[in-house]
């Protein structure tokens, strides 16, 4: 498959995913983040997709054992400043993991995961 064809995939699979939490919670909506197509909740980015891979808020607490993601890297969009704590990059290789991450990062932005 081409590169442009697997880029096309990634995309459509976050497309699927934003419009699904778009759908089912009110106060998420599309967005952006550094230029990249983003999930926003209350005007603040929870995920986002960039270079084949999705890019979660997923707090400084978070364990990727829990999801059993296998790689991972923290975001690190500044070449002078350390990785931000608490943004986990995703690879498409992992896309299962996706949408239950996105879920994740925004349980986590509403803060229902303190109140379990």
């Amino acid at each position: 498959m081409t590169e442009t064809g697997n880029m096309e995939k990634e995309k459509a699979l976050f497309d699927k995913i934003a419009g699904k939490l778009t759908a089912e919670h009110s106060g998420v909506v599309p967005g952006k983040m550094m230029s990249s197509p983003g999930i926003r909740y209350k005007n603040k980015v929870f995920a986002f997709y960039n270079k084949k891979e999705m890019t979660f808020r997923l707090g400084k607490d978070f364990r990727s054992g829990d999801f059993k993601i296998e790689r991972y890297s923290l975001l690190s969009p500044f070449k002078t400043k350390p990785p931000l704590a608490g943004w986990f990059q995703i690879l498409y290789s992992e896309r299962r993991k996706w949408e239950p991450l996105a879920r994740c990062a925004l349980e986590v932005m509403t803060g229902e995961l303190s109140k379990k």
